[in-house]
């Protein structure tokens, strides 16, 4: 009898163990988690710009660089992995531990490619956590001093005269786009793009009269504008920005209530914890609340977005409908 009452313990205790182990393991689990958050970050963070140095992302991620750098108390390191219109550099972080040390810094092409390119090694929207979006800021047309076009109206005319190309940060970028939807779609132009790794080789290309007109993001743009050695034709913001007040908007030159923006904006892997996206978050609101960052941002054309995860979760998604749209209208594509 004593034998059956120990058996019947055992198998008891047995049972009660394998129901209850799980539930302490996973228990475990989320305190381990919640230490490695609370400690986070513990050393230094790689911050993957997917474009060439010198475009608009790699200028806006040196100057969080050092700001981040102090506020989390942990080296802040900008790795440019330019290609494929920012596709290389983006794949890396897709595929790399959630653990948030390895973020990515992108622009709009995040969001564009996937209906740009057929092929696509990662998805952006499941494969990527969104942390916070960082600036924003207006497209700039440009062209070589020597054009005969000093305002869109009479670009326009030119480009209805003789098939104009436009260069660009590359294939799925805001300035691509902003041709395609521009010049093509609006003005009903007969255009060619001519895609390059990022804004900075756009804009020498003109500079040096190579293409004749180029479309960027406004911070590498505006020392070359106020030197002369290109010209400012449109900026797409609703008003005249502050840093080229000579520049005109599209809006006011032909096209009332256009707009369209460059944005930027921080991204962790899928599956990163919710603390520690919320951390970055929270740090690079203070970054960019910063009085001398708010200036930096102003000279180069961009506004700083203060938002939270849920925000630019939200806003990530609008942006995938809206560019899918403006590229299929136009037939955009790369492969």
């Amino acid at each position: 009898m004593i034998t059956s009452y120990m058996r019947t313990f055992s198998s008891f205790w047995r049972r009660l163990l394998r129901c209850v182990l799980p539930t302490v393991a996973a228990i475990a689990c989320l305190f381990v988690a919640d230490a490695n958050a609370q400690a986070y970050p513990s050393r230094p963070i790689r911050v993957m710009v997917p474009f060439s140095p010198g475009g608009g992302t790699d200028i806006l991620a040196r100057i969080m660089s050092v700001k981040m750098s102090e506020a989390l108390g942990q080296n802040y390191l900008i790795d440019n992995r330019p290609g494929a219109s920012g596709q290389i550099g983006t794949e890396i972080v897709a595929r790399a531990a959630p653990d948030g040390y390895t973020i990515l810094h992108v622009d709009t092409s995040l969001v564009s490619n996937p209906s740009i390119y057929k092929n696509m090694r990662y998805d952006a929207v499941k494969d990527f956590t969104p942390i916070s979006l960082h600036a924003s800021g207006p497209v700039v047309l440009i062209v070589h001093p020597s054009a005969p076009a000093k305002t869109l109206q009479e670009l326009i005319a030119l480009g209805r005269k003789q098939k104009l190309q436009y260069g660009s940060a590359g294939a799925g970028s805001t300035p691509h786009l902003t041709g395609e939807r521009l010049l093509k779609l609006m003005a009903k132009l007969d255009v060619t793009h001519i895609p390059y790794s990022s804004a900075a080789p756009a804009m020498l290309a003109t500079a040096a009269g190579q293409i004749p007109v180029g479309l960027t993001a406004m911070p590498p743009t505006v020392p070359l504008i106020k030197s002369g050695k290109i010209r400012g034709i449109a900026v797409t913001s609703p008003q005249r920005m502050p840093s080229l007040p000579e520049v005109g908007t599209v809006a006011e030159q032909g096209f009332p209530g256009y707009e369209d923006y460059t944005w930027i904006g921080f991204f962790a892997p899928a599956g990163t914890p919710k603390a520690i996206v919320i951390t970055l978050n929270a740090e690079v609101a203070k970054v960019i609340a910063m009085p001398d960052v708010k200036e930096r941002l102003a000279v180069l054309g961009f506004d700083p977005v203060p938002n939270n995860v849920d925000q630019f979760t939200t806003y990530i998604r609008e942006e995938v409908t809206k560019w899918a749209k403006v590229i299929k209208d136009s037939g955009a594509r790369v492969d």
